[in-house]
């Protein structure tokens, strides 16, 4: 990876971006886009699209999510603890003993997810901990004192772990679902500028808020944006560390490449389109099977208005929605390669039909 990119990747992975709040991320993202694209729009609620060739008819969109899971304050005691509810799907489990920011109108506030001493605790009858039991420290002494450094019921708070690399082989660290799949795309798009490929269709570089709680973003951006077709970048579950179950949740592995998707959201021609464009280029992939639905902003593309044409690459990533989501450099690269591929084998107006 080449430094400009590597800088970019670091500076975006560890600004703070909740499913709701992403907006800082958002601009970051944004910046690093700018050279390599046309022009761009914000919509409402902070989805953030990079279009090439904007005048063209049939449009082609490439896509990830910007957000990451979070917390909201939800009580404060008397004492000065405070009490959380979710924003997306954030795990008690891991929360003890972890650092957060407290995000406030006059930035960000420290605390700790405190948790009593080993000693203090009946350890033979010892619970996981759950969202009713788990509370945040600020070293504040009183409501009053936690109220007056600007915290209030709303406040959003996130992890404040940032990027690692592990045996110069992984990347790790929080949010990597799915701010590494907004970097991919910006690279397609950089890869496009500076090997001087002109698409014969209007692409949109799109990275969308809200996935974490409902797809929420894509489902509006679709709606503006009418494409004809899209391909969607995601993580999805390597399987191959302890506790996982490959009868049920298939054999992923990281390192292996890039993950094509099989159901019923995922349009058959397109995914055969990128298949084949991995087998062009010799880009390592493996394949994973859906049930009703892929999870991922695929479904509010290929359900959008009359139906879009619509596919999803995953990224394999251990231990998703913890401080510690790691993924492969090779399969980051090799995802940035075959959404590129496979976009120089879309027409216009290339027509995914079945048949007619």
């Amino acid at each position: 990876m080449r430094q400009e990119s590597f800088d970019f990747l670091q500076k975006y992975l560890n600004t703070h971006s909740p499913t709701g709040f992403e907006k800082e991320g958002q601009k970051v993202w944004l910046e690093y886009i700018k050279p390599y694209i046309d022009e761009y729009f914000v919509d409402t609620y902070g989805t953030v699209v990079g279009v090439v060739n904007p005048k063209a008819e049939y449009k082609v969109v490439i896509e990830a999510h910007a957000d990451e899971i979070s917390w909201f304050v939800n009580y404060i005691t008397k004492e000065g603890y405070i009490y959380l509810r979710r924003n997306g799907g954030s795990d008690a489990l891991i929360a003890p003993s972890k650092r957060v920011l407290i995000h406030t109108k006059n930035g960000p506030v420290r605390a700790v997810f405190g948790w009593p001493a080993i000693h203090v605790r009946k350890v033979e009858q010892d619970k996981a901990p759950t969202i009713e039991t788990i509370f945040l420290d600020c070293g504040a002494s009183s409501q009053k004192e936690v109220e007056e450094m600007g915290i209030h019921v709303g406040s959003v708070v996130t992890f404040e772990d940032e990027l690692m690399e592990l045996n110069g082989k992984y990347l790790v660290g929080r949010a990597l679902d799915n701010r590494i799949g907004g970097f991919m795309i910006a690279e397609v798009a950089r890869r496009l500028k500076e090997e001087g490929n002109i698409l014969p269709f209007g692409l949109y570089i799109v990275n969308a808020v809200q996935e974490e709680i409902g797809l929420r973003g894509a489902e509006m951006i679709a709606h503006r944006i009418m494409p004809d077709v899209a391909i969607v970048t995601d993580v999805t579950h390597d399987t191959q560390s302890p506790m996982y179950e490959k009868k049920t949740s298939g054999d992923i592995h990281c390192g292996k490449g890039p993950v094509i998707t099989y159901g019923p959201a995922v349009q058959n021609n397109l995914r055969d389109l990128i298949i084949e464009a991995a087998q062009a280029k010799e880009i390592p992939f493996q394949r994973a099977a859906a049930t009703r639905a892929t999870g991922t902003d695929t479904d509010a593309f290929a359900y959008a208005g009359a139906g879009v044409a619509s596919a999803l690459i995953s990224l394999p990533l251990k231990y998703m929605h913890t401080t510690v989501e790691t993924v492969s450099h090779d399969d980051v690269q090799h995802v940035i390669d075959l959404i590129y591929e496979a976009l120089l084998r879309i027409e216009d107006k290339h027509d995914f039909r079945y048949f007619s």
